[in-house]
């Protein structure tokens, strides 16, 4: 009888835990149901180039504790937008998304596990609608996932983040200075604000919650009178002032997420030297977040990812994606995952114990 065969791939940009996912789903595809597993290399250019590497249990041997992906994953290369010329600055692009479906059934390839956030799994749902089994499962840093509680590759970030908290908390006490430290997390703060706490940070700065220079100013002031000399602030990426917009990188046109953020740390630090007279620095972390071995939580999460997504995929429940509610793992449609961000919820309990140990989010 004819071995089924799966596909999987990895979507956008790289998190910790990437490489524990698709180990445990190849070798749960393998040894508990008899399947062949095709891994696609680069994500979606893959599946639409025809770029594939066979995965079993030895070509997945050792890799849970590596960082990135066995894989390789891109950001850019969605079937149903593809670029197929122009320049950077007028792409041109087309739907091969039909391609992608030949090379599939090419393969003999039944469906498709999509590793990604909410712009490859938006992707994936497209492609079930067009008939082709999937089965998602949660990746991104940034936590913004709809349905599930936290996203793998969260914590890793968060523990980073934290330990460069560590770091320049050292420094700004040695040279009576503030210190701004800008992760990422789009348009979420998420990251920011489970880092700010747990790095014992003096501001948070979030999306979510527009600050005023001047809330800042007071949070420093007052610190000095009372004999503390420096400040730590965070600033999540998307930040943004009262009647303010985020500050953008730069636009991308080819990219499924044109935007680019980046660069509201430096506003941040220039503002308090200005307004509050204090010498700032500013520490931008960027893609250390997104590298380095993922920490236990971490490995351990994608790995039950992993196992539930090919015990979804065997029983035919398809168009989902596979959650964490109540620490257990349980399966989810698509489309609830991918219809709304999850922001952080401004009258929550994080938000709430962090007011109460003195933090302040410049509101």
């Amino acid at each position: 009888m004819k071995k089924r065969r799966i596909g999987i791939l990895t979507g956008g940009g790289d998190c910790p835990g990437l490489n524990a996912v698709i180990r445990a789903a190849t070798k749960t595809a393998v040894s508990d149901y008899g399947m062949e597993v095709v891994g696609y290399i680069d994500g979606f250019k893959g599946l639409v180039e025809n770029h594939f590497m066979r995965l079993d249990p030895k070509a997945v041997s050792g890799i849970s504790h590596r960082g990135g992906t066995i894989l390789g994953t891109t950001n850019r290369d969605n079937p149903f937008r593809y670029l197929v010329g122009g320049t950077l600055e007028n792409p041109i692009f087309d739907d091969v998304s039909d391609k992608a479906i030949e090379n599939l059934n090419r393969l003999g390839i039944e469906g498709l596990i999509i590793i990604g956030g909410d712009g490859s799994l938006n992707i994936a749902d497209q492609f079930y609608k067009k008939g082709v089994p999937m089965v998602g499962v949660p990746k991104t840093i940034d936590n913004d996932l709809s349905a599930t509680e936290v996203t793998f590759g969260f914590n890793t970030a968060v523990n980073t983040a934290t330990d460069a908290l560590d770091k320049l908390h050292t420094t700004a006490e040695s040279h009576h200075r503030a210190m701004v430290l800008e992760v990422m997390g789009r348009y979420a703060g998420w990251i920011a604000l489970h880092a700010g706490i747990a790095g014992s940070a003096d501001v948070i700065l979030i999306p979510e919650i527009p600050y005023d220079i001047n809330s800042i100013k007071s949070k420093i002031a007052d610190r000095f009178i009372h004999g503390k000399k420096f400040s730590i602030i965070v600033v999540a990426e998307g930040a943004k002032p009262k009647d303010g917009e985020m500050v953008i990188q730069k636009l991308v046109p080819s990219s499924h997420d044109p935007v680019r953020l980046g660069g509201i740390g430096n506003k941040v630090a220039q503002d308090i030297e200005e307004v509050v007279g204090v010498e700032t620095r500013v520490t931008v972390l960027g893609h250390l977040q997104r590298g380095g071995s993922p920490i236990p939580y971490d490995r351990i999460l994608a790995t039950r990812y992993g196992v539930a997504a090919i015990d979804n995929f065997a029983k035919g429940n398809f168009g989902t994606m596979v959650s964490l509610r109540d620490n257990n793992i349980e399966s989810v449609p698509l489309t609830d995952a991918i219809t709304e961000l999850k922001l952080v919820p401004v009258d929550g309990d994080v938000i709430r114990s962090a007011r109460a140990v003195g933090i302040s989010f410049g509101d």
